[in-house]
């Protein structure tokens, strides 16, 4: 049976062989690419598109693949390593950290991290029982899920949005004991939208928008999605939950007490959190690596192969030369030690990279200083001995939103029904971030329950096992959370382009920073950029 490249009587091989006699390299690749076996010089990696170098790129040109090292045993320097590895280059990753995943950082029972100042943590958690105190979601569409489903990794649904989940707006009225489920306060804010689009509708203010016809649909519209009464008033429904479910025969349920006036609904607030489950990153569905987020990191290394990544080996020079690059870095012994490379793809934090000894000029140094200083965000992993949110509050993962300092807390997507579970006690950004992190451990924790005691009652506190928070600002070799960047600024495209045989990838080199996406994309970037000059070279 032929297959599809053959049946025009030459096959593609074939032709490039031919082409390829008396031809040189340039040539070879530029078929390739008009023929759809290579990148092209125009070509930049696309999710509809993306094909990664392949062994048969260097059997097809008489080429051999070159010898690469990677600084960073993240997300962007482990998907470099790996797509370099599949194509036959030779691959070295040093890691600054004694663990792969960078900010996808999982802690367990046993796992000790010591901060920026000297201040060491060891987890105290239940056999099972992990904290994902960096990333902790992955959207279906993301580029993640595939390395997910190539490398094996098994995964399971992370739950973003929970209709049983808690608001808590204490700046706007709400009180200890008192929050307001997640289902109760759309069902309200939707009401009251719908019966004053109605009115408006009604009362002729929207006729120069739409006609009869359009009137009356939105008019079906409004009372479906407000659950609005025949008259076009919101006067509550059954999508706003019940103080007792129904049950067997003739017992209806017992309807909530309220709802407030328009005016007290929307002083609440809570209309402000409802966008993010629209939201292009983070609608449902979504989802985790079994077992923790960095989970993905080990198979990583497992496939790139252990004697290839070299962990407690921070950099400390990257210097191009006449044939290719030089990283100085110390060995877990403490000595100095060089590898030289054909190339380099550095998947360090830009501000890590600006202590370093390199020649690549100021120019780089100045576009590096764009992302020096990273986003201050902070975690807390609270393990508790029964799970109250469970038993008593009907709660079954999900993220309860609130207007305090420790932001959000997340309820565990794993292990329902177990006797013992984790929350995520804070997950805070900016100001707050920095002033949980100016706390000692212990500090941080205390402040925490104090707020959850106000959402969930005195079990928050007395239920209390163990607890481990991280403040990624003070995360050795890391030092911050994220950096947004400007992808129209020069500076980024001059590091997009990399310097001499360096090439830079990140979260961070992407439209979709604070994102394993948007990392395993700029890695994929370097990683083309990178062969296409080798293939062309």
């Amino acid at each position: 049976m032929r297959t599809q490249e053959d049946t025009s009587g030459v096959s593609r091989r074939s032709f490039l062989q031919a082409v390829g006699v008396g031809s040189s390299a340039g040539v070879m690749f530029a078929t390739m690419g008009a023929i759809g076996m290579a990148p092209t010089a125009a070509a930049q990696p696309r999710a509809e598109s993306w094909v990664g170098p392949r062994g048969s790129d260097f059997n097809l040109t008489g080429r051999s693949a070159k010898k690469v090292v990677i600084v960073g045993a993240g997300p962007a320097g482990l998907a470099s390593a790996y797509e370099l590895q599949k194509a036959g280059y030779q691959v070295t990753v040093l890691e600054a950290r004694h663990r792969p995943g960078g900010r996808t950082l999982t802690i367990r029972d046993g796992d000790s991290e010591t901060d920026i100042d000297g201040v060491t943590q060891t987890a105290r958690f239940a056999d099972g029982t992990y904290f994902n105190s960096g990333a902790g979601r992955i959207a279906q569409w993301m580029v993640t899920m595939d390395y997910l489903r190539e490398l094996g990794v098994p995964y399971e649904v992370f739950t973003n949005a929970n209709a049983d989940a808690y608001l808590y707006n204490e700046r706007s009225g709400a009180t200890p004991g008192n929050p307001i489920r997640y289902r109760t306060a759309k069902a309200d804010v939707f009401g009251y939208t719908s019966e004053l689009l109605a009115h408006a509708t009604d009362q002729g203010a929207l006729d120069q928008k739409l006609t009869a016809a359009d009137k009356q649909n939105l008019r079906d519209f409004l009372q479906r999605w407000g659950s609005l009464k025949a008259d076009g008033t919101y006067q509550g429904g059954d999508n706003r939950g019940f103080s007792v479910y129904p049950s067997a025969w003739n017992e209806h349920g017992t309807p909530l007490p309220g709802p407030g006036t328009v005016s007290e609904v929307l002083a609440s607030k809570v209309g402000n959190y409802f966008p993010f489950e629209i939201n292009w990153e983070q609608s449902m569905l979504m989802f985790q690596p079994k077992g923790g987020m960095d989970t993905t990191y080990q198979y990583f290394v497992r496939a790139i192969g252990t004697q290839n990544v070299l962990f407690n080996s921070p950099v400390t020079a990257v210097e191009n030369t006449t044939s290719g690059v030089k990283v100085t870095y110390s060995a877990p012994n403490g000595k100095a030690r060089q590898i030289e490379a054909d190339f380099a793809i550095v998947a360090a934090p830009a501000g890590v990279m600006r202590r370093w000894a390199t020649n690549w000029g100021p120019g780089i140094d100045a576009a590096l200083g764009e992302f020096a200083i990273g986003s201050p965000a902070g975690k807390m992993g609270l393990q508790y001995k029964s799970r109250f949110w469970e038993d008593d509050h009907r709660i079954f993962g999900g993220i309860t939103e609130t207007d305090m300092d420790l932001a959000h807390i997340w309820y565990p997507s794993y292990g329902y029904g177990e006797r013992k579970g984790l929350i995520t006690g804070y997950y805070n950004t900016g100001n707050s971030a920095r002033a949980y992190a100016d706390m000692t451990p212990k500090q941080r924790e205390a402040r925490a329950v104090e707020q959850g005691v106000k959402i969930h009652g005195e079990k928050y506190r007395t239920e209390l096992e163990a607890s481990f928070s991280v403040a990624w600002h003070k995360v050795p070799y890391i030092e911050g959370a994220w950096a947004y960047p400007n992808t129209e600024s020069a500076g980024f495209k001059q590091l997009q382009q990399g310097a001499g045989n360096v090439y830079f990838a990140g979260d961070w080199m992407s439209e979709v920073s604070a994102w394993q996406h948007g990392a395993f994309w700029s890695a994929r970037y370097a990683v083309q950029a990178l062969h296409q000059r080798v293939m062309t070279t």
